[in-house]
């Protein structure tokens, strides 16, 4: 019966362009596996799944991009893409925007609204750049067409497919980047399921288009992956170079070691900082051939959560402490200035 349905289904999508669907990866024996199991597991129904798959466009460019080589920059070079004049003021006019939103979120989750403003910025500018591949041609290249991610990505293709049946939208409707990353906060299917909220209340969890949502689903995140409010991210430190701090360095993303036994293996911090706090040893490339190195603490390991990488933790740091600032004196500059016009006035 199953065999005469797909055979009608194939009839039907004869007349639909090749822009249009991919009947070729609807029939793949692959995928029809992978529809039956995720039938099997429930939630969704097999016509939602082999509507979407008839309508697939795979995109081999995607593929191209995966396989690029990266070549990891240093420090001096990386800063300047996301700590930049243009992100602080719009850091600072976003915050200025969604000022309700952000103390709302703070109070509720315990993250300062500075680090949800940061993470924004950096991954979509702030909404402006959110990726336009379609969601379910690009999660199908890469689940069936990238062997050497696909489990990966199969789970992801999997949450992407309930993700739209719970929320209620066209999965052919969702763009993101060309890895599947969604929304503002650049949200993997996965953690959208698990960690995004309906901040606003109004019944649906948009990450695409409402601040709201977007703020409420990083400081959620943030705070379920142990973020805790009002402590330190980073301290400066001094080191003495040897064997032990190479097996440091190395072991950047273990969160194991105390400041106490950090500090028998040669590190100095160069402000308080508690001996019973784990942290990490962080060295950066401030200049050609000068390496300085930092401690980061619990909360600069909780921002290699959401992007495992210490170039990315140590950026959204400063971009946040610097958007605070701005805010602060842009909201009470007109304070002092009452208070003081004479100052204000220049006399």
């Amino acid at each position: 019966m199953r065999a005469l349905c797909r055979l009608a289904l194939v009839a039907m999508l004869a007349s639909v362009t090749a822009a249009q669907a991919d009947v070729g990866l609807l029939m793949r024996p692959d995928v029809q596996r992978f529809i039956d199991e995720q039938v099997a597991q429930g939630g969704i129904s097999r016509a939602e799944m082999e509507t979407v798959f008839a309508n697939v466009e795979p995109k081999p460019n995607i593929i191209a991009i995966m396989d690029r080589p990266s070549t990891a920059r240093p420090w001096f070079q990386f800063r300047p893409n996301f700590y930049n004049e243009r992100l602080l003021q719009e850091g600072v006019a976003f915050w200025q925007q969604n000022d309700a939103l952000l103390q709302r979120a703070a109070t509720q989750y315990k993250v300062e609204p500075e680090i949800i403003v940061a993470i924004i910025g950096i991954e979509t500018r702030y909404g402006r750049v959110t990726g336009g591949f379609r969601l379910a041609d690009a999660l199908s290249t890469l689940a069936f067409d990238y062997p050497r991610r696909a489990e990966f990505f199969r789970s992801e293709l999997a949450e992407f497919f309930r993700l739209a049946h719970s929320e209620n939208i066209n999965a052919l409707s969702l763009k993101g980047s060309y890895a599947g990353a969604m929304g503002m906060p650049q949200f993997m299917p996965s953690s959208f399921r698990k960690w995004a909220v309906d901040f606003d209340g109004d019944g649906h969890r948009d990450i695409w288009n409402n601040p709201a949502d977007a703020i409420g689903s990083v400081a959620n995140y943030f705070q379920l992956h142990g973020w805790l409010g009002g402590d330190d991210v980073v301290v400066p430190a001094e080191v003495v170079p040897g064997p032990a701090i190479d097996e440091l360095v190395a072991d950047k993303f273990n969160l194991h070691l105390t400041v106490a036994e950090l500090k028998a293996k040669g590190i100095t911090p160069q402000a308080p900082v508690r001996d019973d706090a784990l942290a990490v040893l962080v060295p950066l490339e401030v200049a050609p051939g000068e390496t300085r190195y930092w401690l980061g603490l619990n909360n600069f390991y909780t921002i290699t959560r959401y992007n495992k990488s210490t170039l990315y933790a140590m950026v959204t740091h400063e971009l946040a402490d610097e958007i605070r600032n701005r805010y602060l004196a842009a909201r009470y500059a007109p304070a002092a200035a009452a208070a003081n016009p004479e100052a204000a006035a220049g006399n």
